[in-house]
């Protein structure tokens, strides 16, 4: 939809909200990098732990420097060697792996709360996780909020059209009476909130009136 608007009419919007659903780090890289457009999207990390030890937003990660920085001061790094064969360093599920040292692990002091069940701590990082942290950013912002209200709204009213208005499914066939059906809907859905406000406007008026007199 955004490739079809920006195509026919020359518009792209400067951020899109939408729910959790859409938090993939592919459609998160996709909308930075490529479209430019501000991701107001929740980002769930499963990485918190509850156990008492560090989660992996306690160790900090140096884009310059390619690498994660643990609670003690010690760097994680994907190699440590230089191969003959340069590796990619990708595994199967489009992720990075950062270890620690095992020599720097063996002498920590804060190892239990870090990594007590392995020889050393190892990070995990999304081959788009720099998109998912702009996402993270952006849901820290009043501007988010605004748009998480704005977007509580819209899926509100669609809400109502399946539930009040049993719209759960299109009965005219082909994109020209899906239109119809949806536009004919969403006029009965706009006729009956008008109604309610001007209901509530009457009653406010009323009570106003029984109050002065």
């Amino acid at each position: 939809m955004i490739d079809r608007t920006e195509n026919r009419f020359g518009l792209k919007p400067d951020y899109l909200a939408a729910d959790s659903a859409y938090r993939s780090a592919d459609n998160l890289a996709w909308l930075v990098k490529d479209k430019k457009i501000a991701p107001h999207i929740p980002v769930f990390d499963k990485s918190n732990r509850t156990d008492g030890t560090f989660s992996r937003s306690d160790i900090i990660w140096e884009a310059e420097n390619d690498r994660y920085i643990c609670p003690a001061g010690k760097e994680l790094k994907q190699f440590r060697r230089t191969y003959a064969t340069p590796r990619s360093g990708i595994t199967s599920d489009g992720r990075r792996l950062y270890r620690a040292s095992k020599k720097d692990c063996d002498g920590c002091e804060i190892k239990q709360r870090c990594c007590p069940n392995t020889v050393a701590r190892k990070v995990p990082r999304d081959l788009n996780e720099d998109a998912r942290d702009v996402a993270r950013a952006i849901a820290a912002t009043p501007e988010y909020e605004q748009s998480r209200h704005r977007r509580k709204k819209v899926e509100m009213l669609f809400a109502h059209l399946k539930r009040i208005l049993r719209m759960a499914r299109l009965r005219l066939r082909g994109p020209c009476g899906a239109r119809d059906e949806f536009l004919l809907a969403a006029t009965a859905q706009i006729l009956r909130r008008t109604g309610q406000t001007r209901t509530t406007k009457v009653a406010a008026r009323r009570h106003r009136r029984i109050g002065v007199a």
